[in-house]
């Protein structure tokens, strides 16, 4: 798989080439890198740069590779010299048997960017919506029996307008607004997961329920969305946003204080300011303000840069994102910009 990893980072950091530092690489970086299972992209590029995000400027791609979006555990990384200058190559570590066959694949088994795990379980819980979304969606109306409270495995019934041919529901109840804490614009409105739901029958516009899952009692009220897909794609990468990304963390997941690396962070940055799934963001925390005591007034000192996070899900006017790196703990309200 030697050009898998070539032309995948080829694609990786392309709308970053122009940030890269004159020493792109760490000291001391190995001549070679075998790629290990528990390795994400993340780790690799981190492993031999200074700056990540400016693998395209120093990857010397293969054209032999067909697929370049897949890396595997056991591919090695390669410094090579190219007219005198260093860049990094794949070649294929695992053995293959030269005879007549078809070798299956699957993507399950190639790295990850991110660790997966925790952003699956970030977004199986979490789900955002645009002002008054719920309110027009339908109902639970009653449990079965008229119960006010209903749980898993329970009948219940729903009222309102049921899409064509969707028999799978998720149950929310409306959630915390996030609000852009400079200009009090409401950027989305959490939708807190109550649970599944599956449609058995619907009369008119009463619906007759199952309940397949649930993390708390569903009440009456509780709202139904089509049931979306989730999952993170596992094929994207590291690259850096638009130059003038300037923005604020509206958020941490779970209701943290002090915010370190793997949490999952909320920003006031979405589509339409340029960001996408993968840029990367440098994370400051705002100066204090001191005390000049020799000009006898209070000055706030400059930002100080503290980490990195990566943006992972899009919405118009907001972003999630996973802290990678962070030098000491921040807060709500601290900045993050492009790095």
């Amino acid at each position: 798989m030697k050009r898998v990893m070539s032309a995948l980072l080829g694609l990786w950091f392309l709308a970053a080439a122009t940030i890269a530092s004159d020493s792109p690489f760490n000291s001391n970086v190995p001549d070679q890198y075998t790629v290990k299972r528990n390795d994400t992209l993340w780790d690799i590029a981190d492993h031999f740069l200074n700056e990540p995000w400016v693998w395209p400027e120093i990857w010397h791609v293969n054209p032999q590779i067909k697929n370049p979006h897949l890396i595997y555990p056991g591919d090695i990384i390669n410094m090579v010299y190219i007219d005198g200058k260093p860049h990094l190559s794949l070649s294929r570590g695992r053995n293959v048997k030269l005879r007549p066959q078809v070798k299956e694949i699957a993507h399950t088994d190639a790295i990850s960017s991110l660790p997966l795990d925790i952003i699956d379980t970030f977004l199986s819980k979490t789900r955002i919506v645009n002002v008054g979304e719920l309110e027009l969606a339908p109902y639970v109306l009653s449990g079965y029996e008229g119960r006010l409270l209903s749980g898993e495995g329970d009948s219940l019934y729903a009222r309102g307008s049921f899409a064509e041919n969707e028999n799978f529901y998720g149950l929310y109840r409306q959630g915390d607004p996030y609000v852009d804490p400079t200009t009090q614009e409401v950027l989305g409105i959490r939708a807190q997961d109550i649970g599944s739901v599956k449609l058995m029958a619907i009369d008119d516009d009463i619906a007759s329920l199952n309940a397949t899952r649930t993390t708390e009692e569903i009440r009456v009220g509780d709202r139904l969305l089509i049931d979306e897909n989730l999952s993170v794609d596992p094929i994207f990468y590291p690259s850096a946003p638009p130059a003038d990304s300037d923005g604020m963390i509206i958020s941490v997941e779970d209701g943290l204080h002090s915010i370190g690396t793997l949490d999952v962070i909320a920003v006031n940055l979405g589509e339409r300011d340029g960001i996408v799934n993968g840029n990367l963001m440098a994370i400051y925390k705002i100066g204090i303000e001191a005390r000049d005591r020799i000009v006898g007034d209070t000055v706030r000192l400059p930002p100080e840069r503290v980490g990195l996070m990566m943006v992972f899900r899009t919405f118009e006017k907001m972003s999630f994102g996973l802290v990678l790196t962070a030098q000491r703990p921040f807060n709500v309200g601290d900045l993050v910009r492009s790095p």
